[in-house]
């Protein structure tokens, strides 16, 4: 799908009196996609189409990033996931499934131990935070090696877009194939990392807090999806996540740091699998 045809089906909408802004479409029972770190909600530009038609998809862009304005000076974890609990209010959603990447599963994490009445299931796809301090701040410095040149070469993104060669170079720490990547994934990842205003605010909260000791009080059910080839988080936290929280945990062959962009007709219907399979509510 073009992220034009995105657009319009995902109306931009802003939580009343704040900076907190957020694209909603789709019918149905309700899902909130957070993205990752560097990211925006267009990083959803694959997935959220196919899941559109069954459900009703609600995207933050956290703070600091896409369309979003700063966050709090001191911005913690729970900073970001308050911001998406505003979204969820400004929508009236009391409880809803939250699917997370990279630090946005952090982010659904915290509000699944905080706010557990806000998420009725959980997928991480996949997710930061389980390694140790050393694993963490190697994902910080991959995270952060990506974003600068992203935002220094914005002005040539289409041309290396454009050229294969380019294109995995700029991709090689994130993808195992770029050719799985759409020219519409490809373009929001790279241009979504170029107008992030401030990552340093999240890469804190990634490093300081340590969400190991919490897992214990996520009740939700939890769905975790993990690329085989991801070199930013070992498949080993994935499988760390899955026995913590009595996760099923599916790994996807020939798959990078990105499985719901490398990936999203599986992940989409990896998703809707799990939440069919859970009790109605």
């Amino acid at each position: 799908m073009s992220e034009a045809t995105f657009r319009k089906q995902f109306e931009r909408r802003w939580v009343s009196g704040s900076e907190r802004s957020y694209l909603v479409g789709g019918a149905g029972p309700p899902i909130v996609l957070i993205h990752g770190l560097g990211g925006a909600a267009k990083n959803w530009v694959d997935l959220a189409p196919l899941l559109s038609p069954r459900f009703r998809l609600l995207i933050p862009d956290l703070p600091w990033h896409g369309a979003s304005g700063a966050g709090p000076p001191k911005a913690t974890l729970r900073s970001f996931s308050d911001a998406v609990c505003r979204c969820m209010d400004a929508e009236e959603l009391a409880s809803s499934v939250v699917v997370g990447h990279s630090f946005g599963g952090q982010v659904a994490l915290q509000i699944a131990i905080v706010e557990p009445s806000r998420v009725c299931a959980l997928v991480l796809a996949p997710v930061s935070g389980i390694s140790s301090s050393d694993v963490k701040r190697r994902y910080a410095l991959m995270a952060s090696s990506w974003l600068r040149p992203a935002r220094r070469t914005n002005g040539l993104r289409p041309r290396i877009l454009r050229s294969r060669t380019l294109r995995q170079l700029a991709f090689s720490s994130m993808v195992s194939d770029v050719d799985t990547l759409s020219d519409a994934g490809a373009d929001a990842f790279y241009s979504g990392a170029a107008a992030a205003r401030n990552t340093r605010p999240a890469l804190r909260a990634l490093l300081r807090h340590d969400l190991r000791e919490e897992l214990h009080r996520v009740r939700a059910p939890a769905l975790v999806i993990w690329g085989a080839r991801d070199v930013a988080l070992p498949v080993a936290d994935g499988v760390e996540y899955s026995r913590r929280l009595g996760a099923r945990l599916r790994v996807l062959a020939d798959t990078g740091h990105l499985p719901c962009a490398e990936r999203p007709r599986l992940s989409a219907t990896l998703i809707e699998e799990f939440l069919d399979a859970l009790p109605a509510s």
